[in-house]
């Protein structure tokens, strides 16, 4: 059985950076949990992680980058690309199927087992089942709306889980203030 589960969004927008995800996960045609935490805070607060695919694996990817962090405690991007290099060149890590995205008031960025570190262009950057639904829905009310980066987060997430079966409205967002 294939194991299905949620979507994560981050938005940067007006001195803030909001991250935040669904709560279900999937096993097969069933919904195992509805209130699954896919957000998790690193750094005292200032790195802010969010994770989508098997559980198993994004909790031993984000053991490492955490481990990184400790390495380069002030270097956001060389953890990130270390944990990449190290994601696409270990042999068991590869193996792992989890994609996360991690933010703090300096940076945005997507890492994958394929060696990615995408960092967005814009701040908006999604993963997950339901993540293209839930990017263009942020790009639109980021451009046509008020709406501060919690709030469209937030909304970005409800729109997805109105079109994507895998995705609920069970949502959590965090916030941290930014620099861009």
């Amino acid at each position: 059985m294939k194991t299905h589960s949620t979507t994560i969004l981050t938005v940067r927008k007006d001195g803030k950076v909001a991250i935040g995800g669904d709560g279900q996960v999937t096993l097969g045609n069933s919904i195992m949990k509805a209130d699954a935490n896919k957000i998790r805070k690193m750094q005292d607060g200032k790195v802010i992680v969010g994770f989508a695919g098997s559980v198993a694996d994004a909790f031993a990817l984000m053991e490492r980058f955490e481990a990184k962090l400790q390495d380069y405690p002030s270097n956001i991007p060389r953890a990130a690309t270390e944990l990449a290099k190290e994601w696409r060149t270990d042999r068991a890590l590869r193996k792992l199927e989890a994609m996360m995205i991690v933010v703090s008031a300096a940076d945005t960025f997507l890492l994958s087992g394929n060696g990615d570190v995408i960092q967005p262009t814009d701040g908006v950057l999604a993963i997950g089942s339901g993540g293209n639904y839930a990017m263009a829905a942020a790009k639109a009310l980021t451009r046509h709306t008020e709406l501060s980066a919690a709030e469209i987060v937030r909304a970005s997430l409800e729109i997805a889980s109105d079109i994507d079966i895998y995705t609920n409205k069970n949502i959590l967002v965090e916030e941290l203030p930014c620099r861009k």
